[in-house]
């Protein structure tokens, strides 16, 4: 919807719902980083409940903000200033995206769950088997440089070609186009969240990098050439992290 030949109040009014669109994503955002902050470097017993909270607020804190666009956009192309709840249908499509993610975050739990009580503790320091940590250097690498990495990427990075070629109206199409967009945001960034059972999965500088870098991957037009970059970075390191454990049995 345009706000072109709008009366002013109902031009005014879109705009207060974009802003509380755009107030709401910052306060969920900063609350999940207000309780990630204090759990950074604590070593615990292994609670799968715990686990997939902690995985479920540190999907939240790290991509939420690269969905912002993307959610910011879809609520000023479905804004209704006439609706009783004028941005349900976008807090529709930002649940169900976040929905994908906590999916994955259960998925990540289990797996963090069963390797905490069988392996070794990775809530700090990560793994400290070197050749698993290689593998899964060389496995995020390589991932970047995928045609499903690229496919995905794409979608992430423009907004405006997602929701006109995947507009569905109402607060079902809302529903779905949201699950539409995790999942390529998931296809793009799941190996990337992998990385964090290397540095540690409460690793605080590892999770802001790793942040940090998935927002500037999504926003700036030189996405791709990024992901190349570090898709070479990790593979090197993997070779860097793997090569005296050869030399060594050879």
């Amino acid at each position: 919807m345009t706000t072109a030949g709008m009366p002013a109040l109902l031009r005014f009014m879109l705009q207060r719902e974009r802003a509380m669109v755009a107030f709401c994503l910052a306060a969920v955002v900063a609350l999940a980083w207000r309780w990630l902050a204090p759990h950074a470097g604590m070593e615990m017993e292994p609670d799968f409940g715990f686990l997939a909270a902690m995985w479920c607020i540190m999907m939240i804190g790290m991509m939420l903000p690269s969905a912002a666009p993307m959610i910011l956009l879809f609520g000023a192309a479905s804004g209704n200033p006439q609706s009783r709840i004028p941005f349900l249908a976008t807090l529709i499509f930002a649940a169900a995206y976040l929905a994908v993610w906590g999916l994955f975050s259960l998925v990540a739990a289990g797996l963090q769950w069963w390797i905490e009580l069988r392996v070794e503790p990775v809530m700090v320091q990560g793994l400290s088997n070197t050749w698993a940590s290689a593998l899964l250097l060389f496995g995020a690498g390589a991932y970047q440089f995928t045609p499903l990495k690229d496919a995905c990427l794409r979608q992430c990075q423009s907004p405006l070609g997602f929701l006109m070629s995947r507009w569905r109206p109402g607060w079902r199409g809302a529903f779905v186009m949201g699950l539409q967009h995790g999942i390529y945001c998931l296809g793009c960034c799941w190996m990337l969240m992998a990385l964090l059972f290397v540095g540690g999965v409460m690793n605080l500088w590892w999770v802001v990098g790793i942040a940090l870098y998935v927002f500037l991957e999504k926003v700036v037009p030189a996405g791709p050439w990024l992901s190349r970059v570090l898709g070479a970075a990790l593979i090197v390191g993997a070779v860097a992290l793997a090569a005296p454990l050869v030399i060594r049995h050879t």
